[in-house]
């Protein structure tokens, strides 16, 4: 044991009424919503990196975040790790996720951070047995490091690629060894920042030959999770090749992945492409490439992704309603990729921050519940396509350009436009907020 987290109680669920800050208002996780418990429905998870990793320095100043287990030895890796499954017990949440630059040290070689890599994997391995926390996914840091500036699998030099390669390997390894459910691919450099020195076909080819080898090793050593991609138009690159849903599914088409791979979609990142964190989560299940999500919030006031901890219920209630709509999590879940700001000094204030995004998801799925249980919003929309359930409609989707135009004069059709009613379905929406 540490005393990190000294004298900070184990979170449980008190209700609305709670007069302490540190108890769950909202999130009860044996509470059942539409026939399965809170916990199975939120499946949530701690970022490492965030978490245990982040310093706290901004582009503007340095690290304000002074952690004891701060070091680049293999106990102070091993005292994260105490820290983190400490952190994981007091908040009962059922998963973590990681990069490996997250849990070890890096080494002078490959080979070193290899050793790193599989010394820690043995030693969470080993709290994941006495601890109730298990790795959601695993993932690898290539972009941190410089040898990643130009990217990984799109990098100009094919010697990067190996590396890349070798990394993702190990990464790929180490998650199956740990029971992870998923392995998520992030793009951080795999992007350009001006086409005078970029062949962007080139590019692409790779990055789609390397997502291939990925698949394909994936089957190889009989991992049975999901491979994910984490859609970010941009920052760190200028444009990246994972823009968002819409793009990666047609990277996915391209390279006959489509079957293989899903999404892991970030209210953050959505945001930066132009996009709400609904419209992603709603067009990767209508695409069958929904998987997980990375759950957080920017500073309306910014212009980057400042990955905040949520704290809005009715913002965020946009989403669990597509996430219950198509049919709920599988292998993914709800990670708080989020961290403290650079002012939270505080242990407490760790431990709060997950508190209340806990509770805001929690809020958030139970009123996503009761607007299915009402099918009020289902309703309105199955009436406004119903002109689609004829036998005409059906007829002229089934047949050619010529006859849908006929219908225009052998019917006499002059149609009338018809209310969307907007207004009237937000004002029922706010009611279950």
């Amino acid at each position: 044991m540490t005393d990190f987290f000294k004298n900070i109680p184990a979170i449980t669920y008190q209700g609305p009424a709670a007069t302490t800050e540190f108890a769950f208002r909202h999130y009860n996780p044996d509470e059942v919503i539409l026939g399965k418990r809170m916990e199975d429905h939120l499946r949530f998870a701690v970022a490492y990196w965030h978490s245990f990793a982040w310093p706290g320095g901004d582009p503007f100043g340095g690290p304000t975040l002074q952690r004891p287990w701060f070091g680049e030895t293999m106990a102070l890796a091993r005292m994260k790790a105490d820290v983190a499954f400490e952190m994981f017990d007091i908040l009962g949440q059922p998963f973590y996720c990681l990069h490996d630059a997250d849990a070890r040290p890096e080494g002078a070689t490959f080979a070193e951070s290899k050793r790193n890599l599989d010394e820690i994997v043995d030693y969470l391995g080993e709290k994941q047995v006495t601890h109730k926390a298990k790795l959601l996914w695993g993932t690898a840091n290539m972009f941190s490091h410089r040898r990643w500036m130009a990217g990984a699998a799109t990098n100009p030099d094919p010697d990067v690629y190996a590396y890349a390669a070798a990394t993702v390997k190990a990464n790929m390894d180490a998650t199956q060894r740990l029971g992870g459910q998923n392995y998520v691919l992030w793009g951080g450099r795999e992007g350009y920042e001006t086409l005078l020195n970029t062949d962007l076909k080139a590019e692409r080819q790779h990055a789609g030959r390397f997502l291939q080898q990925v698949v394909e090793y994936k089957h190889k050593i009989g991992f049975t999770g999901t491979i994910l991609i984490e859609p970010k138009p941009q920052e760190p690159s200028k444009h990246q090749y994972d823009y968002d849903v819409a793009t990666v599914y047609g990277f996915l088409v391209e390279f006959g992945l489509e079957k293989e791979v899903k999404t892991n979609i970030e209210q953050g990142h959505a945001i930066l492409a132009g996009h709400s964190f609904e419209h992603e989560i709603a067009l990767a299940a209508a695409l069958g490439i929904f998987g997980s999500i990375d759950m957080n919030r920017n500073d309306y006031q910014s212009g980057w992704d400042t990955d905040q901890f949520p704290n809005n219920h009715a913002e965020k209630a946009l989403a669990f309603h597509e996430i219950l709509k198509a049919g709920g999590y599988t292998t993914g879940g709800t990670n708080f990729d989020a961290k403290i700001r650079r002012q939270s000094l505080d242990p407490e204030d760790l431990i709060l921050a997950h508190v209340g995004g806990m509770d805001t998801c929690a809020r958030a799925l139970k009123s996503a519940a009761a607007m299915i249980e009402s099918g009020a919003i289902e309703a309105a929309i199955q009436d406004r396509y119903a002109g689609w359930n004829t036998p005409a409609a059906r007829a002229m989707l089934a047949g050619g350009l010529e006859e849908a135009a006929a219908r225009v004069t052998t019917e006499n059709l002059e149609p009338e436009p018809r209310s969307g009613r907007q207004e009237r379905l937000e004002n029922l929406w706010n009611r279950f907020v």
